[in-house]
């Protein structure tokens, strides 16, 4: 009953955990009204077609999966230490800077816990990817709004955005450095992209990008040919360093985002989860 509980979670609905777990739909129905009975609650929210957990469930989904984990290391005579594979995921800028960092100190501490990147890259599409449970964790930019109660977040970093202009220029002021550069605009199709381009609209009205690119890398190594100038999230410094490129400070109303770490309330217990995240802090905050 409770790795049905966990199906009907992860997949959405009662039909699609009957056909995860091998049985029929009113099999699946009978076991959670059972589960239900049992605990004294509700589980789910039928009020609407779509069928939602209710914060009991998550709970009790939760400590089934660290439960029926700990039974199966039982099995095998396992030790309880962290092993097994997580399906994790990050954003571009963060696979280039912190996240080699990161599956360096987890392959050091964890080395019978196998982590498998996902290819996505994308903070939008990673957070799909998680919710539909094709992963189990993701490094991304995190929703103004706070993101949705559905996951877990845990703050990592905040990165202020910045102007990058060339190392040649006499300016530091960004409205002259638009003017006689041009802009290169970070991709609008990401959600930094968008914060990006709505800055400059709102700060400078004048200014029309010259082109629009979604590497970061590739960002800089235009800058740093006099291209144009650019706005985006602050690159990581040996990246900067290589191309010489100038780092123009925007103030206090720059534009920010912030990185978090994501995961399914389902999973809250995730013991693999746990110690990727202790990783991450320390591998942002420089220690460790």
């Amino acid at each position: 009953m409770l790795t049905t509980l966990q199906a009907i979670i992860t997949q959405g609905s009662f039909v699609a955990a009957a056909q995860k777990v091998g049985c029929t739909p009113s099999a699946v129905t009978l076991q959670v009204r059972q589960l239900e009975k049992f605990f004294g609650r509700p589980l789910f929210d039928r009020s609407s077609r779509i069928v939602r957990p209710t914060q009991l469930a998550l709970e009790v989904a939760g400590v089934a999966k660290d439960y029926s984990e700990r039974l199966a290391a039982l099995r095998t005579h396992a030790t309880f230490s962290v092993s097994g594979v997580l399906r994790l995921g990050a954003i571009t800028s963060i696979q280039t800077d912190v996240f080699p960092h990161i599956l360096k100190r987890s392959l050091d501490a964890h080395p019978a816990l196998q982590l498998r990147i996902s290819p996505l890259n994308d903070s939008e599409d990673l957070l799909d990817a998680l919710k539909a449970d094709r992963l189990d964790a993701v490094i991304v930019s995190r929703p103004d709004g706070g993101g949705t109660r559905r996951l877990q977040w845990a703050d990592l970093a905040r990165q202020d955005y910045v102007m990058i202009a060339p190392a040649a220029t006499a300016s530091l002021v960004p409205s002259a450095l638009l003017a006689d550069y041009g802009w290169i605009a970070y991709d609008t199709a990401l959600p930094g992209g968008r914060k990006a381009a709505q800055y400059v609209r709102r700060r400078f009205p004048a200014a029309r990008s010259r082109m629009e690119m979604r590497s970061t890398d590739a960002i800089v190594s235009m800058v740093a040919l006099g291209l144009g100038v650019s706005i985006l999230p602050r690159p990581r410094a040996p990246l900067l360093d290589a191309y010489g490129v100038q780092v123009v400070a925007l103030g206090d109303e720059a534009p920010y985002r912030q990185i978090a770490l994501a995961w399914r309330e389902a999973d809250a217990a995730h013991r693999s989860i746990a110690a990727v995240l202790n990783i991450a802090r320390s591998a942002f905050n420089g220690s460790g």
